[in-house]
């Protein structure tokens, strides 16, 4: 059983929408829901932060509370390795798995959060330009 965190991102469009503080932070994950919360409150965060998302399942943290959980024993994760937990999770409740692996040249498709969404749809990468044009064609640049 192990508690990870993955990399600090910019998340400055996303903050400003919702109102928040923090403009960058990361996930802090780990490999059961009961070892999460321990680890969380290890680091001071509040239950009620705890994002129960499906799978995805995960406490926000800011830089300073990454690199304090990094000195109490988390591990960090790059994208690829989240990807690989989020197919064990699938994996664990019966949901068809993505088979993602750690290779990034082995990946089917990339794909992004569409922000102007109001549910962030995830959009792929390759037909993103496209998404905008259909679907929030007053943010386009006469």
């Amino acid at each position: 059983m192990s508690v990870y965190v993955d990399e600090i991102r910019d998340y400055t469009r996303v903050a400003r929408m919702r109102g928040l503080r923090h403009t960058h932070w990361c996930h802090l994950l780990a490999d059961t829901e009961n070892e999460l919360h321990a680890f969380a409150a290890r680091l001071g965060l509040r239950r009620s932060w705890f994002q129960a998302h499906d799978i995805r399942w995960h406490y926000d943290v800011t830089p300073n509370k990454r690199a304090l959980a990094l000195q109490l024993g988390a591990q960090e994760a790059d994208r690829h390795f989240v990807a690989q937990l989020m197919d064990q999770r699938r994996a664990a409740i019966g949901r068809p798995t993505f088979g993602a692996v750690p290779n990034p040249a082995a990946a089917v498709e990339v794909r992004d959060m569409c922000f102007r969404c109001p549910t962030f749809p995830l959009v792929p990468r390759a037909l993103m330009a496209t998404h905008i044009a259909e679907h929030h064609p007053e943010t386009l640049e006469n």
